[in-house]
């Protein structure tokens, strides 16, 4: 990649929306800054009146989200790229139940000192050490419907929100099964007769199934070292910014996909490819009449007792980035997450059959589920990860760290936000969840 940097920030708009862009750092092979010197309080980006030039962050001026600049820009990527609001609505935020405070501040000492081992390795690590090797910048710990954990940390304020990249997918794939539960929208329909107008897309003839579960057999390659890869060809579609003189190509998310070549056969094998989200948002929007934002306000946002509302980066066209776009406050998913594990209830209210969720935590076929070493036998399904382990986790998961764990068996719920310098899950996988696993185990012995 290393002509990223010459790239505009057109050109980057769906990658750092989705979080797709790796870091320069690693591109030039170099040991990135730990997280106490990346962290964006000492980097001092942006402060000053002015800033300095070399404090200043822009959109397209410069690589936004390269290393060590991501640690100021998940938090602000209002500043850079146009938004639609998932609404809270009218309503009073209803309170987190915590635990009384001296307990809390037992359980936060007693979690910060537990030890576990990461993946293939003998040597030990504490919790709090953790915290600092994957870059986080917050994280919450809910145990039956309490919280018991909450820090902040690098960008990210109490009061704050940040980019969740593609857990994004996971409240498109939420809204999507909750369509399909309640009857009004059918997983085995072809997305032909849904969306006429992707008649010539390898879409086509995709069930809708096959699109929650990213088994369809479509083309789209992530290589970002090669400057002809379709992820560029997308982001260009994608961009919000004004096309550039001459350009001929797809204006938009959905153009984008009415072009999409075929690969495979629809079924046969599971490939994480964002273009799956996206399809399947315009096949929610095309169903409800309603754009994703407006559906997750009305649906979840504006019932879960939501304390702020969040945002959705969008297009050209002005259609939300399914994939990769949603920003919110570690809070508001943490009632998510809780939302989920519940089967739809919260602060007593159903939004959602308790079907939805039974559906998602079942996962998807393990057989079809390949190239994930840190996730052995793990599934994807209504573009929610399942690890099948033996407590039943599963989980939303967006690159660079951002995660909504849920362990049904521990009845845990755990959000977290993070800026680790390269994009990769598998690379913080090791020592999260290990980490995950370690808490979980801790909070049933407190039962």
């Amino acid at each position: 990649m290393r002509f990223i940097s010459k790239i505009s920030g057109a050109l980057l708009s769906l990658s750092v929306a989705g979080g797709m862009a790796t870091t320069a750092a690693a591109q030039q092979g170099q040991a990135p800054l730990s997280a106490e010197e990346s962290d964006p309080r000492v980097m001092e980006w942006m402060v000053g009146s002015p800033p300095p030039e070399d404090k200043i962050i822009t959109q397209p001026d410069s690589v936004y989200f390269s290393f060590p600049r991501l640690r100021w820009s998940v938090c602000h990527l209002r500043e850079f790229l146009p938004t639609e609001e998932i609404s809270r609505g009218l309503g009073a935020p209803v309170p987190l139940s915590y635990l009384p405070p001296d307990q809390l501040g037992e359980y936060a000492d007693e979690i910060d000192a537990l030890t576990f081992t990461p993946m293939n390795s003998d040597e030990e690590m504490t919790w709090q050490e953790s915290l600092g090797a994957n870059y986080t910048d917050g994280l919450l710990i809910m145990h039956k419907g309490r919280v018991v954990y909450e820090k902040y940390s690098g960008c990210l304020t109490e009061d704050g929100k940040h980019a969740a990249m593609s857990m994004t997918k996971s409240l498109t794939g939420l809204l999507a099964q909750i369509l399909v539960t309640e009857g009004r929208l059918d997983e085995n329909a072809r997305v032909i007769d849904i969306i006429p107008e992707i008649q010539g897309s390898a879409f086509a003839t995709a069930t809708v199934r096959e699109v929650m579960d990213m088994t369809t057999g479509v083309k789209y390659s992530e290589n970002y070292a090669d400057p002809n890869a379709d992820i560029w060809v997308y982001s260009r579609a994608a961009s919000p910014l004004p096309k550039p003189e001459g350009y001929t190509g797809p204006n938009g998310y959905w153009e984008y996909l009415q072009q999409v070549q075929p690969d495979g056969r629809h079924g046969d094998e599971f490939h994480y490819k964002t273009i799956n989200s996206d399809m399947l948002g315009w096949i929610i929007t095309r169903v409800t009449g309603k754009e994703v934002t407006q559906l997750a306000s009305e649906r979840l946002w504006s019932k879960m007792g939501a304390e702020q509302a969040a945002y959705q980066t969008v297009d050209g066209k002005g259609v939300p980035f399914a994939g990769g776009g949603l920003t919110a406050g570690l809070r508001d998913l943490g009632r998510l997450g809780q939302l989920v594990l519940n089967g739809g209830v919260i602060n007593g209210k159903r939004l959602f059959p308790a079907e939805v969720t039974e559906r998602i935590s079942q996962g998807g076929d393990p057989s079809k589920f390949l190239g994930f070493p840190t996730m052995p036998g793990g599934s994807y399904a209504s573009q929610w990860w399942s690890f099948h382990n033996d407590h039943g986790a599963y989980a939303a998961r967006g690159v660079h760290g951002q995660t909504i764990y849920i362990d049904p068996t521990a009845e845990m719920v755990l959000v977290r936000f993070a800026s680790f310098p390269t994009a990769a899950n598998g690379r913080i996988d090791p020592t999260s969840l290990p980490a995950y696993q370690a808490v979980a185990e801790y909070l049933m012995s407190k039962d």
